[in-house]
């Protein structure tokens, strides 16, 4: 299994956590590792979408969770066989790798059926079984390459399929004249020894094909009248024995393929699977695309095993504001600049959390440490990422490292920083006509103080007067939203670009509001002077307040 390790940032993602995955993720495939990939857990704001327009850069893989998929487990190299294809010669070919059953596919690649052991051992012992008379579809060519048989004479197709009745040429000359004047109407195939009577009886009833055993080639009278009768003769280098039982293997797979077993697709859970895998009888299932062609194979072993996928969190590190399913998956770094929450892991990683104002710093700083030249359009991102988390080197949260990276990837970009600073934040600044319950879950985290959760939004805008006037809508958004999670509060952080101060919009559970200690605008508004990051001042205020109402 090839394996994947998804670079990702937080829920509803900033332009921070989107371009620092996509930067590290780069950073990785320089160095040689082309298993790193960029994704999101959320949809790209309108700063973050006008960011990646602007400078022409493909967005990252959206991953919307990471619940356990087929694709993280599968198998996704996976041998496959045509349904013309003989059993012995699929056998031979299963022998060869570590998966014990092969898909047939038509011509075009698309799923027929599932060839298994327990499947053709079925078939092959109801063929062989000596109290019923049993007919199966195979060709001349089939049994000739089955039986590595040398060709003699072939007449007709020898592609073409039939229904054939085998016999053994080995009793007396009337038992078994009689035996083939009963069945003169079958497809007949025979097996016979050097007996030359018993060869030329054959021909003389004009049978579909005469096999001979132990290398005994035809006299040349008898091969002459064999291609005037239209009889085909091959010579097998088995005696009578094995030849008969490995003319069974001569059938097409198609004729043996178990068609009850169900497929599966690459982006069903494994819950939705397991059931199947249960009552598979191999325990196998192929996985199909969307045009049913195979793509790999899954089996309930493969269920035991580490997934192909392993991540590496950026601009983050608390489970609740990690991508849905995090928890099956091996974390194997943390890059951040917030506060330590918690995101058990089974082994030690690295993890790196400086308190510096944008985690697009931190990326932008390991290229220096790996000494690795950062590409022109990827410094462009990383210079956004920052001049986005700190508002243009303003916010409390910005430290010297962030002013001299920002002042590093302005001179490999020839970009201005107040220029650009002021246009990725007026990209993002606009409000009107966006839902108010969008604008809340844009860029949403959600905390956890000992028993108590409760979200934080925060949105950047040019006039807070734009959400005073909707006040009613947005106050309704977080009540749902408040209902919808059970925690204490919902509440959503306007910060004003222009003036770098704040008002905060809470709903929350009457009990709490006595230990709210801003300063109060309106029923459920509170000022708050100087106050721009989430991050470094309202958490840590907030975390306060939550303690005292637990207290």
């Amino acid at each position: 299994m090839n394996k994947t390790v998804y670079i990702i940032g937080h829920r509803n993602p900033d332009t921070d956590a989107v371009v620092s995955a996509v930067g590290y993720a780069t950073l990785k495939n320089l160095l040689g590792h082309e298993e790193y990939k960029a994704a999101r857990a959320g949809h790209l704001n309108p700063q973050t979408a006008y960011i990646f327009e602007k400078f022409g850069i493909p967005r990252p893989e959206y991953l919307p969770d990471l619940v356990p998929k087929v694709k993280y487990y599968m198998q996704n190299t996976v041998e496959t066989v045509t349904a013309d294809v003989s059993v012995w010669e699929a056998i031979g070919k299963m022998e060869k790798t570590e998966i014990r059953v092969l898909p047939v596919v038509d011509s075009e690649g698309k799923y027929q059926s599932l060839l298994h052991y327990s499947g053709f051992a079925r078939g092959v012992l109801t063929i062989l079984n000596p109290e019923k008379k049993h007919r199966f579809s195979t060709s001349i060519s089939l049994i000739q390459k089955t039986l590595n048989a040398q060709p003699i004479y072939i007449a007709g197709n020898a592609e073409k399929n039939f229904n054939a009745s085998i016999h053994v040429g080995s009793s007396s000359i009337e038992s078994f004249e009689k035996r083939l004047e009963s069945h003169a109407s079958e497809d007949i195939v025979v097996i016979a020894s050097d007996r030359e009577d018993i060869q030329k009886i054959c021909i003389e009833h004009k049978v579909k094909l005469l096999i001979t055993t132990s290398n005994c080639v035809i006299d040349k009278n008898l091969r002459a009248l064999a291609e005037e009768n239209g009889v085909s003769v091959i010579v097998s280098p088995y005696s009578t024995s094995p030849t008969s039982m490995l003319i069974a293997y001569s059938m097409p797979v198609s004729a043996m393929g178990d068609k009850e077993i169900c497929t599966v697709h690459q982006n069903d859970t494994i819950s939705k699977i397991k059931d199947l895998l249960k009552n598979a009888h191999c325990k196998y299932l192929p996985v199909v695309d969307d045009e049913n062609k195979v793509i790999g194979i899954i089996s309930e072993h493969d269920l035991m095993k580490e997934p192909n996928v392993e991540v590496i969190l950026v601009d983050h590190n608390e489970i609740t504001q990690a991508v849905e399913g995090i928890e099956h998956y091996k974390i194997q770094e943390v890059i951040d600049h917030h506060r330590i929450g918690s995101i058990p892991t089974k082994n030690p990683i690295t993890f790196i959390n400086r308190p510096v104002g944008s985690t697009a710093t931190q990326i932008a700083g390991l290229y220096k440490e790996y000494k690795v030249p950062i590409p022109k359009d990827v410094a462009s991102l990383l210079l956004c990422g920052i001049l986005s988390d700190t508002l243009i080197l303003q916010s409390a949260t910005v430290t010297d490292v962030d002013r001299d990276m920002a002042e590093y990837l302005s001179s490999i970009t020839d970009l201005d920083i107040k220029e650009l600073g002021n246009e990725i934040l007026m990209a993002g600044s606009k409000v009107g006509g966006r839902p108010a319950g969008e604008l809340i879950h844009q860029d949403m985290k959600e905390y956890t103080e000992g028993k108590v959760t409760y979200t934080a939004s925060q949105i950047e805008v040019g006039n807070p007067q734009e959400i005073l006037d909707r006040k009613a809508e947005f106050m309704e958004e977080l009540a749902v939203e408040r209902r919808a999670h059970k925690t204490l509060f919902s509440c959503l952080l306007v910060t004003d670009i222009t003036k770098l101060s704040s008002l905060l919009l809470i709903d929350c559970d009457s009990k709490f509001t006595q230990f709210i200690t801003f300063p109060k605008m309106e029923d459920g508004v509170y000022y708050l002077q100087d106050v721009v990051s989430r991050k470094k001042q309202l958490i840590p205020l907030v975390t306060e307040q939550v303690l005292n109402y637990s207290a």
